[in-house]
């Protein structure tokens, strides 16, 4: 089935003549991502937007939200007095589903706890005209892959991993819930135009080497900043080699190196995954436009003339790598892991192996991964760790089933996870170490920051391919290389795994099993969106006040945070899930895992008010109580990882009016902006150590606060010593009016 199928072919038969007015203006060849992002423009081009500093307006063709970030996105689009979606736009319910006891287990129960959440989105979604899939059909990037995505395409989504569509050729993008509200009401979408980097790939892929190497090798390169406002663009002979569901891991990944997102061009092996999932139509369309669907020529001859950095790879010799812990970027060599798991003291033992998840769930990965198995199975081999397998649509857990792969794996000691995110977000109910424990696991995820999968700070999370994860678990500890190394049988056999191999597609087609999709009413008017007031999940939501037209005097620093601090040490996910639709509840998490800067504690600071320690909620609470105002304070790259908005709204809602940081990741810092807080840098970043726990500081110059302006934060010491430093912000003329207005939501109210 093709879903929009109009929508598709309007923009087919409108890109050549659109890419030729873009030439017109530019006078040069063109990126992949250049056509794809110029010929979404709300307006038509008149000057050539600058990369990394132009703010430009986009008019993208879906929108998608998955089923924790949608709660928080649905309750602000209900407040926008809209009828109905402008765009095509779908919710996808894979986050609710906490891992325990297996699929059917686990799915049942989360239809029960979540049973008031999973209502609400499907009635929202009837009423204004979005697709909704069903708990259990599958994970939000592998289901739009197999549906949605299509070449040349412009999609945001409410998560960071939405750049997964990538391996479909198109632009994918993760926001926040207030972006996807603007663009579902029908409003422009606003980004500062990218830089590009291109990464040229030569080769071909071998042995034990997957597409998941290529970007676990590029994340060691670049690490997890060094994508930061820049597209990644693939090109070279070697794209051609990997199949699109490869093309999707490496562009899922991408956002753990803080790109805005990444894209592969179309080819063949594309047209073959838009076959195999009955969307030949779409091939037709985009063989005709084949020149749009890909860099110029000129481009990929000449490439460090028209992309801002090129990093070449060569498929042929890259080796396989495994990443972590505590972060995506520390990438270690296959042939090197042993040596490092020895010498930096990381638990040599594998406490659990994981495969699957929207990163690595294909049907070419479990294919690769099963022939591992069946090795294992052969030679009388099994895991030596608790090993899990989630599938990552209901598509693919059908057609694994149909064709024996679920069988091997669960042969050799794995168990089947619902077709969800689960372990992967930290929805997994764990039972096999206790809290604080170390212990190291080995997934084929995408992100491993600490406490990331089940909570624990003690848990080293290791990211490496299915095949590997497989391998792995066959040997039971982390000091082995499956390239070099032998396994034992329990008759005493010396055994050597062979190196993968597997079927891309299925040759027998793949098997939908029950979708789970439902098709939204035609007219939703008569649908009314009822929240009971006791709800302890959802909650309706409050205007946030407008700015008081006045320089911020008299604020507190609540938090200085120190070191790394994700949206994950911000907002947690794992037992906070439950309450992302209700802001009250979910904001008693803020901060709990962000490190005091001033002592050596984690979620806790001094209350200036009664000079006690309190959670940051509890302080942020009582301040707002008693009508004073705060900052928080942080360090290099504040606010990466997961795209949750509620890392914005919960300090919003507790009284914060502003976050001042050496440097900001991006969708973090545009969620602040949308949410009506002052989302400040350092202008010598060596300021950071001025502020001290006790400080008293007013941020000064909003009344004439303009683009480009620098403002003042003057601080006064309890010593008495008083001093200001400057502060830079990237607030455009549209941003700084949705700080005025009291947020983005309170503006678009203002101007409809």
């Amino acid at each position: 089935m093709v879903h929009d199928f109009a929508m598709i072919q309007k923009l087919y038969k409108s890109l050549p003549a659109k890419l030729n007015a873009i030439r017109q203006v530019l006078q040069r060849p063109l990126t992949l991502s250049e056509k794809i992002l110029l010929s979404h423009l709300a307006s038509s081009i008149k000057e050539v937007p600058v990369r990394g500093k132009t703010y430009v307006e986009f008019l993208p063709d879906r929108v998608a939200m998955q089923d924790a970030t949608a709660q928080m996105a649905l309750l602000q689009f209900a407040s926008s007095g809209r009828n109905r979606v402008a765009v095509p736009s779908t919710v996808h319910c894979d986050h609710l589903i906490q891992a325990d006891q297996g699929a059917v287990k686990d799915l049942s129960q989360a239809n029960v706890e979540s049973k008031e959440v999973f209502d609400f989105l499907q009635s929202v979604s009837n009423k204004f005209g979005i697709g909704f899939w069903k708990p259990g059909a599958g994970i939000i990037h592998q289901v739009l892959l197999e549906n949605y995505a299509f070449p040349g395409a412009l999609m945001i989504g409410t998560d960071s991993h939405t750049p997964n569509a990538g391996g479909l050729g198109m632009l994918a993008i993760g926001v926040g819930g207030a972006d996807a509200v603007d663009v579902m009401a029908g409003m422009p979408w606003e980004l500062k135009f990218p830089k590009i980097i291109g990464v040229r790939l030569n080769g071909k892929l071998s042995g034990w080497t997957s597409a998941k190497d290529v970007i676990l090798k590029l994340a060691g390169i670049l690490t997890v900043k060094g994508g930061t406002g820049a597209i990644i663009e693939y090109f070279g002979p070697g794209t051609k080699s990997i199949s699109s569901t490869g093309k999707g891991t490496i562009c899922n990944m991408g956002a753990e190196i803080g790109a805005t997102t990444s894209v592969f061009p179309y080819d063949e092996r594309m047209a073959d995954y838009l076959r195999a999932t009955g969307r030949e139509q779409i091939v037709s369309l985009a063989d005709e436009v084949l020149d749009c669907l890909q860099p110029d020529a000129e481009v990929v001859s000449d490439p460090f003339t028209y992309y801002d950095q090129v990093i070449d790879i060569d498929l042929s010799t890259l080796e396989p790598y495994i990443n972590g812990p505590y972060s995506p970027d520390k990438a270690w060599k296959l042939s090197e892991f042993a040596e490092a798991v020895i010498e930096n003291g990381y638990p040599e033992k594998l406490s659990v192996a994981l495969i699957g998840s929207c990163t690595n769930s294909s049907y070419e990965d479990i294919e690769r991964a099963a022939s591992v198995a069946k090795q294992a199975i052969k030679h009388g081999l099994k895991s030596q760790c608790p090993l899990t397998i989630t599938p990552g649509s209901e598509l693919i857990h059908s057609t694994i089933q149909r064709d024996g792969q679920l069988e091997v794996l669960e042969a050799i000691g794995g168990v089947v996870l619902a077709n969800a995110c689960g372990p992967c977000i930290g929805q997994w109910k764990r039972h096999d170490v206790a809290f604080g424990e170390k212990n190291s696991i080995l997934t084929s995820y995408n992100r491993n920051f600490s406490g990331r999968n089940d909570a624990n700070p003690g848990t080293h999370s290791f990211v490496a391919s299915p095949e590997i994860v497989i391998a792995f678990s066959l040997a039971g500890h982390l000091a082995f290389n499956p390239m070099e190394d032998t396994l034992t049988n329990a008759k005493g056999q010396i055994i050597k795994l062979q190196p993968p191999h597997g079927d891309e597609l299925p040759k027998n087609g793949f098997d939908s099993g029950e979708s789970g999709y439902v098709e939204p009413a035609k007219d939703g008017s008569h649908i009314q969106i009822v929240v009971d007031k006791a709800s302890p999940r959802l909650q309706l939501l409050e205007p946030f006040k407008e700015w008081e037209g006045t320089d911020l005097e008299g604020l507190r620093v609540l938090a200085k945070i120190e070191g790394k601090c994700t949206t994950d040490h911000i907002s947690p996910a794992g037992p906070w899930l439950r309450f992302r639709g209700h802001l009250d509840r979910i904001s008693d998490n803020m901060f709990t895992g962000a490190v005091n800067a001033f002592r050596e504690e984690i979620g806790h600071g001094k209350n200036q008010l009664n000079n006690q320690k309190e959670t940051y909620s509890q302080m942020a609470r009582a301040y707002k109580q008693n009508g004073v105002g705060w900052i928080a304070v942080g360090d290099e790259n504040y606010g990466e990882g997961s795209s949750r908005e509620h890392a914005a709204m919960e300090p919003r809602y507790l009284g914060g009016r502003a976050v001042i940081v050496k440097s900001f990741a991006r969708i973090h810092e545009t969620n602040l902006k949308k949410q009506g807080m002052l989302a400040l840098t350092f202008a010598n970043p060596g300021d950071y150590d001025k502020i001290q726990e006790d400080d008293v500081v007013s941020i000064t110059g909003l009344r004439e606060f303009a683009p480009g302006v620098p403002l003042k934060l003057v601080i006064k010491h309890a010593n008495g010593k008083e001093e200001a430093i400057e502060l830079h912000h990237t607030y455009n003329k549209n941003q700084i009016a949705w700080f005025k207005a009291g947020s983005a939501l309170n503006y678009l109210k203002n101007n409809s």
